[in-house]
């Protein structure tokens, strides 16, 4: 059984940032409105990991199905920038280069979506606190679920992906690991963003719908630029967003 005290001490083999409340749950309503909880208390370090969620959410609000098993985990972040998109972007980079996964063909559907071409395994939700704090959300599918329902797009897991010779107390450690790595990245100006996330974007050079507050448009995805903002080609164009839903047109169909 994983306790916190294993995460603890796992924790400060691999780094010296050690938070001050780690908490595993076997269930809970959002580990994102937990850890906002404790930053209200004023902590400013925490590590939240639940087996189950009743509320989840991901992005825009939309409902995060969270059946058991699988890591659904948070932690608050303190920032030197203020904060700003890129932020999710290098969470989703760093995790990608985790010990335990930077051996397989893994991408990023931008801007939160972590993937393979066998679907979705994963994603990110950075719901900001302050122009300097944030609740890093993260949600893992470790293994299949066919309990999981209504998805608009198709989905996998990492025990579907590959063997995973791993602990569960392994897995939370280095997650909370490669978000520390994502601020250093972020405090440091994201350099590079644009080459390190084209270089696993999914669907770039595809053609895909992009929804907005002013409508759709439908191009050719072509990666991220410098500061993070989507560039969809349309009719010889390029066009930039910052928010906004992007999905293959298959997916559209």
């Amino acid at each position: 059984m994983d306790s916190e005290t294993q995460i603890l001490k796992r924790l400060l083999s691999l780094s010296n940032h050690i938070p001050e409340v780690v908490l595993l749950k076997q269930s809970t309503e959002s580990t994102n409105d937990d850890v906002r909880h404790l930053a209200q208390e004023g902590i400013s370090t925490a590590l939240v990991c639940s087996e189950t969620q009743t509320q989840g959410r991901g992005q825009h609000q939309r409902e995060w199905q969270s059946p058991q098993g699988n890591i659904y985990f948070s932690t608050l972040t303190q920032t030197n920038t203020p904060l700003d998109g890129r932020l999710a972007l290098e969470v989703a980079l760093n995790l990608l280069h985790m010990p335990c996964l930077c051996h397989l063909d893994l991408y990023i559907k931008w801007p939160n979506d972590l993937y393979s071409t066998a679907g979705k395994w994963g994603g990110i939700l950075v719901e900001p606190i302050s122009t300097h704090q944030a609740v890093v959300g993260i949600g893992i599918n470790l293994f299949p679920h066919n309990s999981i329902k209504n998805l608009d797009q198709k989905t996998t897991s990492l025990t579907q992906l590959c063997h995973l010779n791993i602990s569960r107390t392994e897995m939370i450690s280095q997650i909370y690991i490669a978000v520390q790595n994502a601020v250093q990245w972020f405090n440091y100006g994201s350099q590079n963003l644009s080459e390190r996330f084209n270089h696993v974007a999914m669907f770039k050079n595809k053609q895909v719908s992009f929804e907005h507050i002013q409508g759709v448009n439908i191009g050719i995805f072509k990666g991220i630029q410098s500061d993070g903002a989507v560039c969809i080609e349309e009719n010889g164009k390029i066009h930039h967003f910052y928010q906004g839903r992007l999905r293959i047109m298959e997916d559209t169909l």
